[in-house]
């Protein structure tokens, strides 16, 4: 029986591709005019992954140093735009997270930036009384499989469940040594997962 549910967040709680596209390529345009801005399937391609990885993706006709530097300066950017003009909320996600903390604490660990997961909350202020605690790698340095177990041992959390929709997200519960529920709804494939929801708001019922 799971004590707690801990969530990714792109792909899993909202989908934000469309509004991240758009912020990227404001800030190409504006700052590094002989970059190509990016599409929103190659965004998608690399949801999920850690930042360096990203910026090593996106932008591979540049030397590594400066394809980091664009990436920040695009995620930077990012957070803004995406707490003034929120995302994509999957259909059914509040009433879904209202259902389940009434019987589970939830928590949010996303392999993001500082200030992806509170633009988050400032997009949708409503939405953060259900989340006791997140985690992300650009406050505590580490990557998801070591944030999950974070966030499990200083909660006190003895039999977590981490929801997410890449490969990614799988392997890193995985490491954690936490069960997986993979989101297919979302941006990726998953070879291999403990169950299955199409839809957010079939979670309540999966854990009961």
């Amino acid at each position: 029986m799971f004590d707690s549910i801990i969530f990714d967040l792109d792909g899993t709680l909202w989908d934000s591709t469309l509004e991240v596209a758009a912020s990227f390529n404001k800030v190409i345009r504006e700052k590094y005019p002989c970059v190509a801005e990016v599409t929103v399937p190659e965004l998608r391609s690399q949801f999920g992954k850690p930042l360096y990885e990203i910026a090593e993706n996106l932008f591979q006709n540049v030397p590594k140093e400066m394809a980091y530097q664009i990436t920040n300066d695009c995620c930077d950017y990012e957070c803004i735009y995406l707490a003034e003009h929120g995302a994509k909320l999957f259909d059914g996600l509040e009433e879904t997270l209202e259902e389940l903390v009434k019987k589970y604490p939830l928590f949010i660990v996303s392999n993001c930036q500082e200030g992806y997961i509170q633009c988050f909350f400032q997009a949708y202020p409503h939405l953060e009384k259900y989340f006791t605690d997140y985690e992300y790698p650009g406050r505590s340095g580490k990557l998801k499989a070591d944030n999950i177990r974070m966030v499990a041992e200083r909660n006190c959390l003895h039999n977590p469940v981490y929801v997410g929709d890449t490969q990614g997200d799988a392997d890193a519960a995985s490491e954690a040594g936490v069960s997986f529920i993979y989101a297919r709804y979302g941006f990726g494939e998953v070879m291999e997962y403990e169950d299955a929801i199409d839809s957010i708001k079939e979670l309540s019922s999966k854990l009961e």
